[in-house]
């Protein structure tokens, strides 16, 4: 070996339940994390023959392109109805959703309520980025109050546009509900607490303790108008003090695992 070569050693590989193709994503987006730990995560608990996705509409749409499982795709906030179906079809595989606000608080509120109630024995990834990526960044059901979207240039006022809507908080009163709680993604080690939480989730389904949604707060550079960084700072500054990080509702049989 010459005193110019230099060895190279793969520290980080794509995970199998990741396809290799380039996704949609603006720049600075973190779906694209959100992706890779669950990939990981289902790598980890070698269930990815077993597992079953649903595509919700929204940035998301295109998750059964970018994960190597099987996936189906839902009409508009009917993804918690979809994956109800095929886990009673097929009890024994993991099934997840994996929607964003607009999708899951908006159209698909009366879904996610009713498959909570029930104590649905699926997964939910809900992605919070505080408006509505996909169509142009129009205020959603989790835009903070006085944050600017194209569709209140002024700011949310709640006298006219009521208060955002805490999904985690409010499922979590639930009796079905096995495991619900809230994570960020704007730094690494949020990104790692956030891994552990979504294995927790797929833990909750697999031992059969009833609903688990992990709520993911993300963010959207591109409609809040700002880079990447700054997008990070605003997610920390503003959204975690309105949305606060926590566990809302850990089953029992779950708590040597915390």
């Amino acid at each position: 070996m010459s005193e110019y070569t230099v060895e190279e050693q793969v520290v980080y590989d794509r995970p199998d339940s990741l396809s290799s193709i380039q996704n949609h994503y603006c720049p600075g987006c973190t779906h694209g994390t959100a992706h890779r730990l669950v990939a990981e995560v289902i790598d980890e608990m070698n269930e990815k023959s077993n597992t079953i996705g649903v595509a919700s509409v929204g940035c998301s749409v295109f998750a059964y392109n970018y994960f190597d499982f099987d996936f189906v795709q839902a009409p508009h906030g009917r993804a918690p109805a979809m994956a109800t179906g095929v886990k009673r079809v097929l009890p024994n595989r993991i099934v997840m959703t994996y929607q964003g606000d607009g999708d899951l608080a908006s159209i698909g509120m009366g879904e996610i309520v009713a498959a909570a109630a029930r104590g649905e024995n699926i997964t939910v990834i809900f992605v919070n980025n505080a408006n509505y990526g996909m169509t142009g960044g129009q205020m959603a059901p989790t835009t903070l109050p006085g944050q600017r979207t194209s569709s209140s240039p002024t700011g949310r006022d709640v006298e006219t546009n009521g208060f955002p809507i805490r999904t985690a908080e409010m499922l979590a009163t639930l009796d079905g509900a096995g495991y619900v709680v809230r994570r960020s993604l704007h730094d690494p080690k949020h990104v790692r607490q956030a891994k552990k939480a979504i294995r927790l989730a797929f833990e909750t389904q697999r031992q059969g303790l009833g609903f688990s949604m992990v709520e993911l707060l993300s963010i959207c550079p591109t409609n809040w108008g700002k880079t990447p960084l700054q997008a990070l700072h605003w997610l920390e500054e503003n959204m975690i003090p309105y949305y606060p990080l926590g566990d809302y509702k850990v089953h029992p049989a779950l708590s040597q695992k915390i």
